[in-house]
């Protein structure tokens, strides 16, 4: 004898990037009022060391890298605590201040200035095997997380024994991808953009890879800092800033688009010291055809000394309008022609030492250039040269009037022993 099918008591629930299986009190999952579903949610990450300071201070911190993710957050969003060390989540907790930098600059001794100012909801619980509950909600912890897996959250709080099979999510919905801050001095792009909004032309000649502004304002900006790109070429550090809340002023000899200003780089139309990080991609020699434009310094060989000259007439004026202690990445290649190699990169640095501080060298991988191809490696091989594989990013700061320098400090190396 056939059972008779019984009627289902749940109730499905649509949304864009989601769908929920619950009874009909899914909006609430008997949630406080105040952490209703209504909130996204952010996970902070602690360890051992740290969680207690967290709690007494009424304050989650981290550091830049998802300085982002602390910016987004708004008074009376919903808050979670992330013991990584004994997997074990705490909450709910609510923000009592928007996230900021540095409200309470000692806190960590000032290694976690990225800030919100929290308290407790109705008695703190605390959920163990956490990266298991991550997992199944597929949830990123060092992400914003939805309102929908918020109150998922809170209910499983409440109640452990809440059963999340019962809840069929998809993949978390990311609105943009985002690239991966650099750690090292090689970085390879495999393409110019990313995400679903072009940064730039990629058709342009010489186009700058997006990555790199990102990884630049990322590491040396906050948002709303000022960027300044003196030639633009088709826009790519704009599109970058727009996108990540920086303000950007930009300048081309020869404009390719409204936002772009017509300005010749050597003579800035900026006041002393208002600019907050300076990026240039500019020519390295006469290599690639920009435009016709009698001032333009792409026009002149790089093995002439009058191109480093009108180089250095660019670096003058970024150095006064660069506020001091702030950054300036230069992205440069060097020049392999008709049997003569010229070390652009080199000798575009030893200009730029005159007025600033290194930082840092990187190695930016070559993938676009029309030598790509397997006639001109054929050629490399039979002809005894070599292609050009890599463009310098050269990292240089504005110095402090006052700050003490390196001569007279003392390294205590780590050695290891080999084998």
């Amino acid at each position: 004898m056939k059972r008779k099918k019984q009627k289902s008591i749940y109730k499905t629930h649509k949304t864009k990037d989601l769908i929920l299986r619950e009874d009909t009190t899914i909006k609430t999952y008997s949630a406080p009022e105040i952490v209703s579903a209504e909130r996204n949610g952010y996970i902070f990450a602690c360890t051992n060391r740290t969680e207690r300071e967290c709690l007494e201070r009424g304050l989650f911190s981290t550091n830049k890298v998802y300085a982002e993710k602390v910016f987004s957050i708004k008074k009376g969003d919903v808050l979670f605590l992330f013991n990584m060390d004994r997997d074990i989540l705490y909450g709910p907790f609510r923000a009592c201040s928007d996230g900021g930098k540095d409200l309470v600059p000692d806190a960590w001794n000032g290694q976690y200035p990225y800030q919100v100012r929290i308290e407790k909801v109705n008695g703190v619980k605390n959920l163990r095997g956490a990266k298991e509950i991550f997992s199944k909600l597929n949830i990123d912890w060092k992400m914003p997380v939805d309102k929908y897996r918020t109150a998922i959250l809170i209910k499983v709080l409440e109640d452990p024994s809440f059963e999340i099979k019962n809840i069929r999510l998809p993949k978390e919905y990311v609105p943009d991808e985002k690239p991966k801050l650099e750690a090292t001095t090689l970085w390879d792009y495999p393409k110019q953009s990313y995400g679903r909004t072009p940064k730039g032309n990629n058709k342009y000649p010489g186009v700058t890879p997006a990555f790199i502004i990102y990884n630049l304002i990322k590491r040396y900006t906050e948002p709303g800092d000022v960027v300044l790109d003196p030639m633009a070429g088709s826009g790519t550090t704009l599109d970058v800033c727009k996108e990540e809340g920086r303000k950007c002023i930009a300048y081309d000899i020869v404009s390719t688009r409204p936002d772009i200003q017509q300005n010749d780089a050597r003579k800035l139309p900026l006041p002393d010291n208002s600019i907050d990080m300076i990026f240039v991609d500019s020519p390295y020699g006469d290599n690639v055809k920009y435009n016709d434009h009698p001032d333009n310094i792409g026009n002149i060989s790089a093995e002439k000394e009058e191109f480093y000259d009108e180089l250095e007439k660019v670096m003058r004026e970024c150095y006064r309008v660069l506020k001091p202690g702030k950054i300036l990445g230069w992205l440069i290649g060097d020049q392999w022609v008709k049997k003569k190699f010229t070390p652009v990169g080199l000798k575009v640095y030893q200009r730029l030492e005159k007025y600033f501080e290194p930082v840092d060298i990187i190695c930016v991988v070559r993938r676009g250039q029309t030598s790509n191809t397997g006639v001109w490696y054929n050629r490399a091989i039979r002809f005894n040269f070599f292609l050009r594989g890599f463009k310098y990013l050269l990292l240089m700061k504005k110095p402090v009037e006052g700050e003490k320098k390196y001569e007279n400090r003392e390294i205590k190396w780590t050695h290891y022993k080999r084998g």
